[in-house]
C-alpha cells in the first residue's frame, strides 16, 4: 500500500529578537598579564555623574522591554565584578546600571536555527474547544558558536485533522538554578563509569552523606588527608569531581510565566557548549502518576553524553546525569512507563544502530542488545530512533531516521513487542518522509529529523526539523502506518526482509 503522509501549513521559523542578557567579561579565555575587567570598571567610574544617569535612561529605554526585569540583570552583573570597584559606597544604584550593562551582552538563543521538535501532553488543557488537545513542543534553539539551548513552543491539534502553533510570548525567561541533589551509590557508579573511582574520590565518597550536594563535596574536601591533595594528579581529579557534582542541578521558572517564554541555557561545565535534542516524554509511575522526563545530549566542545531532565509542570526542571553503558550515546529515548518493571530507553551506543537498554532507576542504564542496524540505503550509513516509543495495541510504535547517501536524513518507523521491546515486529524498507525540493536546504542540507511525535484520535502528528533550520509538522493515520510496515520474523531486526512500496515524500 501506498502511506498517505499529509504536510500541514504550520511553520516555526528562527526569530533572532529572542534574546537573553548574559554576563559579559571582554578578554575572557584570552590569555593576558592585566585585567581588562578592572581597568574597564575604572572607566566606567571615571564618567561624570550627570552623564550616567543620562546613560541609563536610555540604556533602559533600549533594552528595558527586552527582557523581563532588565535592571535586576544589570545588578546582578554588576555585583560579579563588584570586587574591582575600589570603593563600594561610591557605587550608587544609576552608576551600578551603567557597571552592569558594560558587562551585558544580549545572545540570541536561536540567531542561526531552530529544529529537532519534541511533542508531549500541553500540562495546562483549559479553555479548549471540542476536540482540541494543547501540545508543549520542545525545541533546539541553536545561537552564536553554534551553542544549543532548549525552548518551547504551544500548539493546539484539532478539531479534526488541524495543527496550529500559538505565538510565542516575550521577552525570553531564565530560570533560577541551584543545585541539584546526588545519591551517594550513584555518584560512585558515576565515578566508576568515567573510570575517576581512585584513591581521592573514594576518600571524599566516605565523607559525604547518603543525600548529598556540592557544598557537601567541599566540606568532605576540607577534611581530606593531605597527603591525598598534594599528588600530581590531584588538582584535575578534584575538577572532574566537582564538575561532576555540578552536573546535577535543578532550574526554577517563575510558574506565571508562559511556557513558550522560558529557555533552558547550559548551566553546568559538561553542556557549556549546548544542550542538543531533548526528548520529552510523559512518564507513567506504577501508582498512575505523571510527570515529564526528557533525555538530551550535552556537550561541553569535546564530549558528548546524555543528561535526564524530571519536571512534574516544565516549569521547574530537575538535571542528572546519566551513567552505565547504555547512557553513553546521542539519540536516547525513554519509554512512556515502564516495561516489566523496569525503565526501558532506546539508544545508539554503537553509533550507528538501535539498540535496548533498562535501568532499574532510571539513572544507571545497562545496554541489552542491538535491536535494529543500517540495512536499507536510506539507512546505510547509520539509522538511530527519533522519538520516545508511543504505545499502540499493536505494539511499541518508534520513529526512526536514517543517513543515506548525501548524507541524507529520513525518517522511518520500528514496531516493537509491547512485553519484549526487545524484539522487532515490523519495520519500514522505504522511508516514510525523506527530503525533497524545497526541505533539502538549510543550515544543515538533506536533513529531516524528530525528536518526538504524539498521537491523539488515531493520526499521529510530527513536528520536524528541515534542514536544521526550521520546522513543519505533518500526520499520518497511525493505522495506516502499521499496516505499511513490513512484518519481521519475532527478533532483533538484523537482516533485511522484502521490500514494500510503502513511501511519502515532502516537497
Amino acid at each position: 500500500m501506498t502511506l498517505v503522509v499529509e504536510e500541514h501549513a504550520a511553520r516555526l521559523e528562527p526569530d533572532p529578537s529572542r534574546v537573553v542578557a548574559r554576563l559579559f567579561l571582554p578578554g575572557e579565555g584570552v590569555a593576558s598579564t592585566r585585567s581588562r575587567a578592572a581597568e574597564i570598571v575604572d572607566r566606567v567610574m571615571r564618567i561624570p555623574q550627570h552623564r550616567v544617569e543620562g546613560l541609563v535612561e536610555q540604556l533602559l529605554a533600549d533594552f528595558g522591554s527586552r527582557h523581563v526585569d532588565t535592571p535586576a540583570i544589570l545588578r546582578t552583573h554588576a555585583r560579579a565584578v563588584g570586587s574591582r570597584v575600589a570603593a563600594a559606597g561610591a557605587l550608587d544604584d544609576p552608576r551600578a546600571l551603567l557597571l552592569g550593562a558594560t558587562f551585558t551582552a544580549e545572545y540570541a538563543v536561536e540567531a542561526a536555527a531552530l529544529c529537532n521538535p519534541s511533542a508531549v501532553l500541553h500540562v495546562d488543557q483549559s479553555g479548549l474547544g471540542s476536540g482540541e488537545i494543547r501540545v508543549a513542543v520542545a525545541l533546539r534553539a541553536i545561537g552564536e558558536g553554534h551553542v544549543s539551548s532548549i525552548e518551547f513552543a504551544e500548539a493546539v491539534i484539532g478539531p479534526g485533522r488541524s495543527w496550529r502553533f500559538l505565538d510565542r510570548a516575550a521577552p525570553l525567561d531564565t530560570a533560577r538554578i541551584t543545585a541539584g541533589t546526588w545519591d551517594r551509590a550513584h555518584l560512585r557508579s558515576a565515578l566508576e563509569h568515567e573510570g575517576r573511582l581512585n584513591e581521592l574520590s573514594s576518600s571524599v565518597l566516605g565523607r559525604l552523606p547518603e543525600q548529598l550536594t556540592a557544598e557537601d563535596v567541599e566540606h568532605a574536601l576540607i577534611d581530606l588527608p593531605g597527603d591525598l591533595t598534594v599528588h600530581r594528579d590531584s588538582p584535575a581529579e578534584l575538577a572532574v569531581l566537582r564538575a561532576m557534582v555540578g552536573s546535577t542541578y535543578e532550574a526554577r521558572f517563575d510558574p506565571a510565566s508562559r511556557l513558550s517564554q522560558r529557555v533552558l541555557l547550559p548551566s553546568a561545565v559538561e553542556e557549556f557548549q549546548g544542550m542538543e535534542d531533548a526528548r520529552f516524554v510523559r512518564f507513567e509511575t506504577d501508582d498512575g502518576e505523571e510527570h515529564y522526563q526528557a533525555t538530551y545530549t550535552a556537550y561541553d566542545g569535546r564530549d558528548i553524553a546524555p543528561r535526564l531532565i524530571r519536571s512534574a509542570d516544565l516549569a521547574t526542571f530537575r538535571i542528572h546525569r546519566l551513567t552505565g553503558n547504555g547512557a553513553r550515546n546521542k539519540g536516547m529515548a525513554l519509554f512512556p512507563r515502564a516495561v516489566a518493571g523496569r525503565h526501558c530507553a532506546l539508544t545508539r551506543t554503537d553509533g550507528e544502530s538501535i539498540s535496548l537498554a533498562r535501568s532499574v532507576d532510571g539513572l544507571h542504564w545497562t545496554e541489552e542488545a542491538v535491536i535494529h542496524v543500517p540495512t536499507e540505503a536510506w539507512e546505510v550509513v547509520q539509522t538511530g530512533n527519533c522519538s520516545s516509543p508511543i504505545e499502540t495495541d499493536r505494539g511499541w510504535l518508534v520513529l526512526t531516521h536514517g543517513v543515506g547517501p548525501m548524507r541524507t536524513y529520513s525518517l522511518g518507523a520500528l514496531l516493537l513487542d509491547l512485553d519484549d521491546p526487545g524484539v522487532v515486529l515490523a519495520r519500514t524498507v522505504d522511508p516514510i518522509l525523506r527530503p525533497q525540493q524545497r526541505s533539502q536546504d538549510g543550515y544543515v542540507p538533506n536533513v529531516l529529523y524528530s525528536c518526538g511525535a504524539i498521537a491523539h484520535d488515531g493520526i499521529l502528528w510530527v513536528p520536524y526539523g528541515i534542514g536544521d533550520a526550521r520546522i513543519g509538522v505533518f500526520s499520518l493515520v497511525i493505522d495506516d502506518l502499521l499496516d505499511s510496515l513490513t512484518i519481521g520474523d519475532g527478533r532483533a531486526d538484523r537482516s533485511a526482509p522484502a521490500a514494500s512500496d510503502a513511501v511519502g515524500s515532502v516537497g
